[in-house]
């Protein structure tokens, strides 16, 4: 009864260890381009990142930014895909 007891112990563990650890996620990033013609089209980049879900989905949303210089306005939206 002990050993099964153990047995039982070992295998819950290793449920919320392995739960909890971490994975290759794909964060997808859209770049796009505004305001003077002649701009580059929208692209789309995406990268690995190895993380657990959660730290994977706030790493990839820290990656979003938008940039204005002299009219030109660049926007990364990124999320994990």
């Amino acid at each position: 009864m002990r050993i099964i007891g153990s047995l039982l112990l070992v295998a819950a563990c290793g449920m919320v260890l392995m739960s909890s650890c971490t994975k290759k996620y794909t964060c997808q990033c859209k770049v796009t381009y505004s305001g003077a013609p002649g701009l580059p089209d929208s692209s789309v980049r995406e990268y690995e990142i190895y993380n657990s879900k959660s730290g994977a989905e706030s790493e990839c949303e820290e990656a979003s930014y938008e940039h204005e210089e002299d009219g030109i306005k660049v926007k990364e939206e990124c999320a994990l895909y």
